[in-house]
């Protein structure tokens, strides 16, 4: 289904469970879209709600012309929940995904009861490191930052593993507009005061690999939420579900 935003962009969603099951949604990392979550959703238990979405710029959403700020990420996941009329669900975020579950939670408890930052920090990078990237996807495309962005995403094992091609393949397939305008969505963002207001059951998730936020960065922001989880996953990095579904699906099904 695809839920309209104010501005007219289009968001594309996905459910699957049962309507009346306790919702969990799901938020994507930069340049992938819904099927980061495809090995994962069948490894959990199903009667759970599981709600998917593509972010602007992203997958079969619409790519509205970029700079994108965060807050206009997080109103669209704020948009897509009241369209379904969800409210007190799990929000897993990966990434720009765990950003947007920051920012959605500070703004809209009623949406957000347990939260799940995956791979993600309160603030990521710096300004410089962003700038570049968006100068190199604009002039060259997705190609020239490719295998650049494979080695920080994976570990060893996948990397040398038959998979990394379709993955690499998805994220040159990304649009460059779309790409770069949540490049600089990240760029503006610093959540570390705001998160450290949060009172909410927190589970962080990081890989021992992850080369775009490493465990340090992730165990940093989780330790501003008091009460708060964290798992390592050993041998993956930044995107865990892909690389060790099966871990993946029991840590988050234990908190779930």
């Amino acid at each position: 289904m695809f839920v309209t935003m104010k501005d007219g962009t289009r968001i594309h969603v996905a459910e699957d469970g049962p309507r009346d099951g306790r919702a969990v949604v799901f938020a994507n990392s930069l340049g992938t879209d819904m099927r980061l979550w495809d090995a994962l959703l069948p490894l959990l238990p199903g009667d759970f709600r599981l709600i998917r979405y593509d972010k602007r710029g992203h997958g079969k959403s619409d790519v509205p012309n970029g700079p994108y700020a965060m807050g206009t990420l997080v109103a669209d996941a704020e948009a897509v929940m009241d369209h379904l009329g969800v409210k007190g669900a799990t929000f897993v975020g990966l990434s720009i995904g765990g950003m947007i579950a920051q920012g959605l939670a500070i703004k809209r408890l009623d949406l957000v009861a347990r939260l799940v930052l995956s791979n993600t920090a309160a603030k990521i990078g710096t300004p410089a490191l962003w700038d570049d990237r968006i100068a190199a996807v604009r002039a060259h495309g997705m190609e020239a930052i490719a295998d650049n962005v494979m080695e920080r995403w994976f570990g060893r094992d996948f990397r040398d593993g038959p998979d990394l091609a379709t993955w690499r393949a998805r994220f040159v397939a990304v649009p460059p507009e779309g790409y770069a305008g949540c490049c600089a969505a990240i760029r503006g963002t610093d959540f570390y005061t705001p998160t450290s207001g949060l009172r909410l059951p927190t589970l962080a998730i990081a890989g021992t690999e992850d080369g775009a936020t490493p465990p340090d960065l992730v165990r940093e922001t989780a330790d501003l939420i008091p009460g708060s989880q964290f798992a390592l996953i050993r041998r993956a990095g930044h995107l865990p579900c892909i690389e060790n579904p099966a871990e993946y699906a029991r840590i988050l099904g234990g908190f779930l």
